[in-house]
């Protein structure tokens, strides 16, 4: 590869699927300060949010030929997010196995309230993140329960409008959802619970 700072992150993506090093390093240089930022900002501990950032990165070399990423800044900082989620939910797990004893019926019942509390926030965090009119339609239809025609009337568009926004919010989130291998750790019967 010549000189790196001269390629795109598509360019150089393209380049790291075919197991070029210096892709890699220059991908590494061009993201980490803002990875290690927002790692940082979800955990306030230095040294967890850099071993958080550590284990993202070598995640993306492991599975580069997995995905395809078209955004390596949107896709890393989901990466994180979802590193950090993970870590605070093992944490969790550690405890509540410490207070049930290694209960086993308790486990498993357990283990499905965390994973549903873990998609609930996972999911809240990218609803913030959708553009107004999305995040207002999902929110008043998906947590308040109101039909198109009370937030068509509430909001000032059309029913239509409320379907398309709709449409387009439960797209974001399940393309954030699989982009960041979401839905592989999280059962079937619990994303339908969710309505996505």
């Amino acid at each position: 590869m010549t000189s790196s700072n001269v390629f795109s992150d598509q360019e150089l993506m393209n380049l790291l699927q075919e197991g070029d090093h210096a892709a890699f390093t220059e991908i590494y240089k061009r993201y980490w300060e803002n990875m290690l930022l927002i790692a940082w900002n979800n955990t306030h501990d230095k040294y967890l949010a850099e071993d958080i950032v550590h284990e993202v990165f070598i995640s993306l070399w492991k599975e580069k030929n997995n995905f395809q990423i078209l955004n390596v800044g949107g896709f890393l900082a989901t990466k994180i997010k979802f590193a950090v989620f993970k870590h605070y939910r093992k944490e969790q797990r550690r405890s509540k196995l410490a207070e049930m004893n290694f209960s086993f019926s308790e486990l498993s019942f357990d283990e499905e309230k965390l994973d549903a509390l873990f998609l609930q926030e996972y999911i809240n965090g990218i609803v913030e993140e959708l553009p107004e009119k999305c995040k207002l339609v999902f929110k008043y239809s998906r947590q308040l329960g109101m039909k198109n025609v009370e937030i068509a009337t509430q909001m000032g568009i059309s029913e239509k409008g409320v379907e398309a926004n709709l449409t387009r919010a439960l797209k974001i989130i399940r393309n954030n959802l699989e982009t960041a291998g979401v839905v592989l750790l999280i059962s079937h019967e619990l994303l339908k619970s969710f309505r996505l």
